[in-house]
């Protein structure tokens, strides 16, 4: 409506100015205006309900659009509302899941821990079973045996049922052998480093024995090379006759190690007396001389002291039956035919002077017997000086030998006891030795001198027995 009132104003606004111009007919004029005015103003009034009944449309289009659109915002709403409660449960059902999840992941890891665990106590036995294997004698006839627990030691494959029935397999073949005495041929490498066949005696996993047509003796097993290996020593005849009366059946006993080779090991190593001697260093060669001339010297004591022993009661008895005989004549031949020796030359001597005074007699036995024990007690000093002089030597070698290992260590320091084992050994090589010489040359001694005071008792014994009968019968001859 405001809009039509204004189009109008304005036309007449338009129309006054030509009002003078067309004054001669005013009233037609003004008809005219009138009618044009009439004719707007229907034209507008019609524009005005066009215009009403467009906005009705629009207000009607608009109603039902808003109708439609709080329709749509209701469903909207609706769907919303819907879609709250659809999140919410998806909301709660998510968080259901994550913690079916995380009880999944839990299951998974510990699962993947009971798998890795369990795998690596697999490759761990595998990797036992393989040096058990490898360390048995077995190996050196069958080589090729844990060849099947390689991809397991490698990592290269998980190791299934398949893989731990073959180990079993394996273990029980291992411990059906390691209780087998077999005799049987094979490669061994000998002595002189030549590989050979040789019939092969295996008592177990303990000791393997060999026999070649020349010689028998223990075999070694290096379970770096899977080979048996001749040890470098071999053992004393009867244990070699042992082993052969074992592998011809006609014996049930033979030697056997218990230690694996630890102890045929030790017996390679062992030292003799002669490798013993050459690490003793310079000191050992005295304490040798002084064992060769002690050595003499007892055997020549023994050979004379031997020769000069007699029985002298017999001896005595008979001279003083011929006195009682009155057969003074036949006592220098009765001493005659023991001369050699110093009891009957002091009775001889004793005997020859029995016109003397006594006194006079007794100085000429103690004389004869004086010069007696000159002979019976020669070398006995140096002897006992020898048996003396060889424990100061080996003294003297370990205080060498223990000054040489000072000087290894101050040169070398104490890292390698290799080094070391020089000065001690010939500090401990003279220290035996020297004991070894002196004990025995001590004992000898001992025994030699003994003996000597025995043949000088009876001297002395006899000597005064012969005086007393001679004068007790009154100088008869």
């Amino acid at each position: 409506m405001k809009l039509w009132l204004i189009i109008a104003s304005t036309i007449l606004f338009l129309a006054t100015p030509f009002y003078p111009a067309v004054a001669e007919d005013m009233r037609a004029v003004t008809l005219a205006t009138r009618q044009t005015q009439d004719n707007v103003l229907k034209k507008v009034e019609n524009e005005r309900k066009q215009a009403e009944q467009e906005a009705e449309k629009s207000r009607q289009h608009i109603l039902a659009d808003k109708t439609a659109l709080t329709a749509e915002i209701n469903r909207l709403k609706s769907a919303n509302q819907s879609l709250k409660q659809t999140h919410k449960q998806l909301e709660k059902t998510d968080s259901q899941l994550m913690v079916k999840e995380k009880q999944a992941l839990s299951q998974l890891n510990e699962a993947a821990a009971m798998v890795k665990e369990l795998t690596g106590f697999i490759q761990t036995t595998a990797k036992d079973l393989n040096t058990l294997l490898d360390q048995s004698h077995q190996a050196a006839f069958d080589p090729g045996r844990s060849r099947i627990l390689k991809p397991i030691l490698a990592d290269s494959a998980f190791p299934g049922m398949d893989d731990i029935r073959q180990m079993t397999d394996l273990l029980f073949d291992e411990i059906r052998r390691s209780g087998e005495v077999r005799i049987q041929q094979g490669p061994i490498v000998e002595r002189s480093g030549h590989e050979t066949t040789a019939d092969i005696l295996t008592l177990g996993n303990f000791t393997a024995a060999y026999r070649l047509e020349k010689e028998t003796g223990f075999l070694i097993y290096s379970d770096k090379s899977n080979r048996f290996f001749a040890l470098s020593k071999l053992p004393a005849a009867r244990i070699q006759k042992n082993i052969n009366h074992y592998m011809n059946g006609t014996t049930e006993d033979v030697f056997m190690d218990i230690s694996r080779g630890a102890a045929l090991r030790q017996l390679t190593h062992q030292l003799n007396l002669v490798d013993q001697i050459w690490k003793g260093g310079p000191i050992v060669w005295p304490i040798l001389a002084i064992a060769v001339i002690a050595f003499l010297i007892i055997l020549e004591r023994f050979w004379v002291l031997g020769r000069m022993d007699i029985n002298a009661d017999v001896l005595m008895g008979k001279i003083k039956s011929l006195i009682s005989a009155g057969k003074w004549s036949e006592i220098p031949e009765l001493c005659a035919t023991v001369e050699k020796k110093p009891v009957p030359r002091v009775l001889l001597a004793g005997f020859e002077c029995r016109h003397m005074a006594r006194p006079d007699m007794e100085n000429v036995l103690q004389e004869t017997i004086l010069r007696e024990i000159s002979h019976l007690e020669r070398f006995m000093s140096t002897l006992g000086m020898l048996a003396t002089v060889s424990p100061l030597l080996g003294l003297l070698g370990t205080v060498t030998g223990m000054i040489n290992t000072f000087h290894v260590i101050t040169y070398y320091g104490t890292g390698d006891p290799r080094m070391m084992s020089g000065g001690i050994s010939e500090a401990l090589v003279t220290t035996m030795l020297g004991l070894a010489v002196a004990i025995p040359i001590m004992l000898c001694h001992t025994i030699l001198a003994r003996k000597t005071e025995k043949i000088i008792g009876q001297m002395e014994e006899k000597a005064v027995s012969l005086t007393n009968v001679i004068f007790k019968t009154g100088h008869a001859a």
